[in-house]
Protein backbone atom coordinates (compact mmCIF):
# COMPACT_ATOMS: atom_id res chain seq x y z
CA UNK A 1 0.00 0.00 0.00
CA UNK A 2 1.13 3.62 -0.89
CA UNK A 3 2.20 5.86 2.08
CA UNK A 4 -0.84 8.50 0.54
CA UNK A 5 -3.28 5.78 0.36
CA UNK A 6 -2.53 4.59 3.87
CA UNK A 7 -2.76 8.50 5.31
CA UNK A 8 -6.01 8.76 3.49
CA UNK A 9 -7.28 5.32 5.41
CA UNK A 10 -5.60 5.96 8.83
CA UNK A 11 -7.00 9.39 8.82
CA UNK A 12 -10.53 7.88 7.58
CA UNK A 13 -10.59 5.45 10.68
CA UNK A 14 -9.18 8.28 13.23
CA UNK A 15 -12.79 9.81 12.52
CA UNK A 16 -14.81 6.80 11.69
CA UNK A 17 -14.08 5.89 15.38
CA UNK A 18 -13.54 9.85 16.90
CA UNK A 19 -16.50 11.01 14.83
CA UNK A 20 -18.37 7.65 15.72
CA UNK A 21 -18.64 8.03 19.59
CA UNK A 22 -19.31 11.74 20.16
CA UNK A 23 -22.37 11.10 17.54
CA UNK A 24 -23.16 7.77 19.34
CA UNK A 25 -23.18 9.86 23.07
CA UNK A 26 -24.98 12.98 21.28
CA UNK A 27 -27.48 12.41 18.92
CA UNK A 28 -30.65 11.65 19.58
CA UNK A 29 -31.64 8.06 20.00
CA UNK A 30 -28.33 6.45 20.35
CA UNK A 31 -27.66 3.24 22.37
CA UNK A 32 -24.74 5.53 23.93
CA UNK A 33 -26.69 8.90 23.97
CA UNK A 34 -25.37 11.14 27.58
CA UNK A 35 -22.60 8.84 28.15
CA UNK A 36 -20.35 11.12 28.45
CA UNK A 37 -17.13 13.03 27.53
CA UNK A 38 -15.04 9.98 29.05
CA UNK A 39 -16.74 7.94 26.52
CA UNK A 40 -15.67 10.71 24.36
CA UNK A 41 -11.79 10.57 24.83
CA UNK A 42 -11.72 6.40 24.93
CA UNK A 43 -13.07 6.26 21.78
CA UNK A 44 -10.78 8.87 19.97
CA UNK A 45 -7.57 7.21 21.82
CA UNK A 46 -9.22 4.12 20.17
CA UNK A 47 -9.20 5.39 16.92
CA UNK A 48 -5.53 6.49 17.06
CA UNK A 49 -4.57 2.78 18.32
CA UNK A 50 -6.37 1.06 15.48
CA UNK A 51 -4.95 4.01 13.49
CA UNK A 52 -1.32 3.77 14.19
CA UNK A 53 -1.26 -0.32 14.71
CA UNK A 54 -3.01 -0.65 11.01
CA UNK A 55 -1.41 2.19 8.96
CA UNK A 56 1.99 2.71 10.58
CA UNK A 57 3.88 -0.02 8.52
CA UNK A 58 2.57 1.75 5.27
CA UNK A 59 2.84 5.50 6.00
CA UNK A 60 4.19 5.56 9.54
CA UNK A 61 0.42 6.46 9.89
CA UNK A 62 1.13 10.50 10.87
CA UNK A 63 -2.67 10.66 10.62
CA UNK A 64 -2.89 14.21 11.30
CA UNK A 65 -0.93 17.54 9.56
CA UNK A 66 0.65 18.57 12.96
CA UNK A 67 2.59 15.31 13.19
CA UNK A 68 4.38 15.39 9.45
CA UNK A 69 4.64 18.81 10.47
CA UNK A 70 6.08 18.41 13.65
CA UNK A 71 8.47 15.12 12.19
CA UNK A 72 9.73 17.59 9.05
CA UNK A 73 10.78 20.45 11.13
CA UNK A 74 12.55 17.84 13.67
CA UNK A 75 14.72 16.33 10.45
CA UNK A 76 12.40 12.88 10.44
CA UNK A 77 10.40 13.66 7.13
CA UNK A 78 11.11 14.72 3.69
CA UNK A 79 9.92 18.74 3.33
CA UNK A 80 8.74 17.45 -0.34
CA UNK A 81 5.98 15.07 0.90
CA UNK A 82 4.67 17.52 3.86
CA UNK A 83 2.18 19.04 1.37
CA UNK A 84 0.82 15.40 0.31
CA UNK A 85 0.72 13.99 3.33
CA UNK A 86 -1.75 17.02 4.81
CA UNK A 87 -3.93 17.01 1.82
CA UNK A 88 -4.57 12.94 1.49
CA UNK A 89 -4.92 13.54 5.41
CA UNK A 90 -7.78 15.66 4.88
CA UNK A 91 -9.10 13.94 2.75
CA UNK A 92 -9.12 11.10 4.86
CA UNK A 93 -11.00 13.11 7.67
CA UNK A 94 -13.67 13.57 4.68
CA UNK A 95 -14.35 10.38 4.08
CA UNK A 96 -14.15 9.63 7.46
CA UNK A 97 -16.82 11.82 8.42
CA UNK A 98 -19.45 10.73 5.75
CA UNK A 99 -18.98 7.47 6.56
CA UNK A 100 -20.47 8.37 10.46
CA UNK A 101 -23.16 10.38 8.86
CA UNK A 102 -24.26 6.99 6.86
CA UNK A 103 -23.84 5.27 10.16
CA UNK A 104 -26.07 7.74 11.93
CA UNK A 105 -28.22 8.77 9.49
CA UNK A 106 -31.37 8.40 11.05
CA UNK A 107 -30.24 10.03 13.89
CA UNK A 108 -28.92 12.45 12.64
CA UNK A 109 -32.57 12.81 10.89
CA UNK A 110 -34.19 13.02 14.48
CA UNK A 111 -31.36 15.52 16.27
CA UNK A 112 -32.89 19.12 15.58
CA UNK A 113 -30.43 20.84 17.73
CA UNK A 114 -27.72 21.97 14.75
CA UNK A 115 -25.16 22.56 17.31
CA UNK A 116 -25.21 19.26 18.46
CA UNK A 117 -24.75 17.80 14.95
CA UNK A 118 -21.85 20.01 14.23
CA UNK A 119 -20.31 18.77 16.79
CA UNK A 120 -20.00 15.01 15.51
CA UNK A 121 -17.72 16.81 12.84
CA UNK A 122 -15.96 19.40 14.23
CA UNK A 123 -14.90 20.81 17.08
CA UNK A 124 -15.80 24.16 19.09
CA UNK A 125 -15.40 26.15 22.27
CA UNK A 126 -17.40 26.07 25.39
CA UNK A 127 -16.53 30.01 25.75
CA UNK A 128 -15.50 31.70 22.40
CA UNK A 129 -12.84 33.50 23.09
CA UNK A 130 -10.37 32.71 20.20
CA UNK A 131 -7.07 34.10 22.07
CA UNK A 132 -7.71 31.59 24.70
CA UNK A 133 -9.21 29.05 22.48
CA UNK A 134 -6.04 29.23 20.13
CA UNK A 135 -3.43 29.14 23.16
CA UNK A 136 -5.41 25.55 24.61
CA UNK A 137 -5.24 24.33 21.18
CA UNK A 138 -1.56 25.11 21.00
CA UNK A 139 -0.71 24.00 24.43
CA UNK A 140 -2.52 20.00 23.56
CA UNK A 141 -1.05 20.00 20.43
CA UNK A 142 2.56 20.97 21.68
CA UNK A 143 2.26 17.79 24.59
CA UNK A 144 0.88 15.71 21.56
CA UNK A 145 4.08 16.39 19.52
CA UNK A 146 6.65 16.36 21.59
CA UNK A 147 5.68 13.25 22.93
CA UNK A 148 5.85 11.47 19.34
CA UNK A 149 8.77 13.16 18.37
CA UNK A 150 10.27 10.88 21.18
CA UNK A 151 8.10 7.80 20.44
CA UNK A 152 9.52 8.54 16.11
CA UNK A 153 13.18 9.10 17.53
CA UNK A 154 15.42 6.17 16.74
CA UNK A 155 17.81 7.22 19.01
CA UNK A 156 15.09 5.76 21.78
CA UNK A 157 14.35 2.41 20.02
CA UNK A 158 15.27 -0.89 20.65
CA UNK A 159 18.18 -2.83 19.06
CA UNK A 160 15.38 -4.30 16.55
CA UNK A 161 14.08 -0.86 15.96
CA UNK A 162 10.44 -1.66 16.45
CA UNK A 163 9.18 1.55 17.78
CA UNK A 164 9.12 3.19 14.15
CA UNK A 165 8.41 2.69 10.29
CA UNK A 166 11.27 3.99 7.61
CA UNK A 167 8.72 5.35 5.00
CA UNK A 168 10.05 4.34 1.61
CA UNK A 169 8.84 6.13 -1.58
CA UNK A 170 9.92 5.05 -4.89
CA UNK A 171 12.74 3.19 -3.28
CA UNK A 172 13.98 6.08 -1.43
CA UNK A 173 13.26 6.60 2.57
CA UNK A 174 11.75 9.67 3.40
CA UNK A 175 11.56 9.72 6.58
CA UNK A 176 10.20 8.34 9.93
CA UNK A 177 7.03 7.53 11.21
CA UNK A 178 4.93 5.54 13.55
CA UNK A 179 5.33 1.89 14.05
CA UNK A 180 2.57 -0.43 15.44
CA UNK A 181 4.33 -0.78 18.88
CA UNK A 182 4.22 2.98 19.31
CA UNK A 183 0.54 2.25 18.73
CA UNK A 184 -0.75 2.01 22.54
CA UNK A 185 2.04 5.01 23.88
CA UNK A 186 -0.09 7.45 21.43
CA UNK A 187 -3.43 6.42 22.09
CA UNK A 188 -2.62 6.75 25.77
CA UNK A 189 -0.78 10.40 25.12
CA UNK A 190 -4.21 11.49 23.10
CA UNK A 191 -6.32 10.23 26.02
CA UNK A 192 -4.25 11.96 28.53
CA UNK A 193 -4.61 15.05 26.15
CA UNK A 194 -8.36 14.95 26.00
CA UNK A 195 -8.60 13.88 29.28
CA UNK A 196 -6.37 17.11 30.84
CA UNK A 197 -7.24 19.89 28.21
CA UNK A 198 -10.24 18.69 25.99
CA UNK A 199 -12.90 20.75 28.02
CA UNK A 200 -12.21 24.07 26.44
CA UNK A 201 -12.28 23.53 22.57
CA UNK A 202 -12.80 19.73 22.37
CA UNK A 203 -9.27 19.01 21.61
CA UNK A 204 -8.65 19.36 17.77
CA UNK A 205 -4.74 18.89 17.78
CA UNK A 206 -5.23 18.09 14.66
CA UNK A 207 -5.58 20.12 11.59
CA UNK A 208 -7.42 17.21 9.25
CA UNK A 209 -9.49 15.73 12.04
CA UNK A 210 -11.54 19.74 11.87
CA UNK A 211 -10.99 20.24 8.39
CA UNK A 212 -11.90 17.64 6.81
CA UNK A 213 -15.20 16.49 8.74
CA UNK A 214 -15.83 20.35 8.76
CA UNK A 215 -16.13 20.00 4.87
CA UNK A 216 -17.89 17.14 5.03
CA UNK A 217 -20.62 18.62 7.56
CA UNK A 218 -20.89 21.59 4.51
CA UNK A 219 -22.05 19.83 1.89
CA UNK A 220 -23.75 16.53 3.41
CA UNK A 221 -27.53 16.33 2.25
CA UNK A 222 -29.35 16.73 5.86
CA UNK A 223 -32.10 18.67 7.61
CA UNK A 224 -31.13 21.17 10.16
CA UNK A 225 -27.83 21.44 9.48
CA UNK A 226 -27.03 25.14 10.30
CA UNK A 227 -23.60 26.92 9.57
CA UNK A 228 -20.38 24.80 9.34
CA UNK A 229 -18.91 27.76 11.84
CA UNK A 230 -16.17 28.58 9.46
CA UNK A 231 -15.71 31.70 11.90
CA UNK A 232 -14.09 29.33 14.45
CA UNK A 233 -12.12 26.65 11.92
CA UNK A 234 -9.44 28.65 11.57
CA UNK A 235 -8.31 27.75 15.12
CA UNK A 236 -8.21 24.46 14.94
CA UNK A 237 -6.40 24.22 11.94
CA UNK A 238 -3.71 26.57 12.14
CA UNK A 239 -2.95 26.14 16.41
CA UNK A 240 -2.01 22.98 16.21
CA UNK A 241 0.91 24.22 13.37
CA UNK A 242 1.99 26.19 15.93
CA UNK A 243 1.78 24.20 18.33
CA UNK A 244 3.74 21.57 16.23
CA UNK A 245 6.14 24.15 15.49
CA UNK A 246 7.29 24.95 18.67
CA UNK A 247 7.69 21.11 20.03
CA UNK A 248 9.68 20.21 17.17
CA UNK A 249 11.79 23.61 17.97
CA UNK A 250 12.42 22.49 21.79
CA UNK A 251 13.17 19.02 20.25
CA UNK A 252 15.98 20.20 18.22
CA UNK A 253 17.55 22.85 20.81
CA UNK A 254 17.18 19.77 24.02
Amino acid sequence: MSPIIAEIIGTAILILFGGGVVANVVLNKTKGNGSGWIVITWGWAMGVFVAVFAMGQFSGAHINPAVTLGLAIAGLFEWGMVIPYMLAQTLGGFVGAVLVWLAYKDHFAVTEDEGIKLAVFSTGPEIRNYSSNFITEIIGTFILIYGVLYIADPGFLNADGEMLTAIIINGQEVGFGLGALSALPVALLVLGIGLALGGPTGYAINPARDLGPRIAHAVLPFSHKGSSDWSYSWVPVTAPLVGAALAAGLYILF
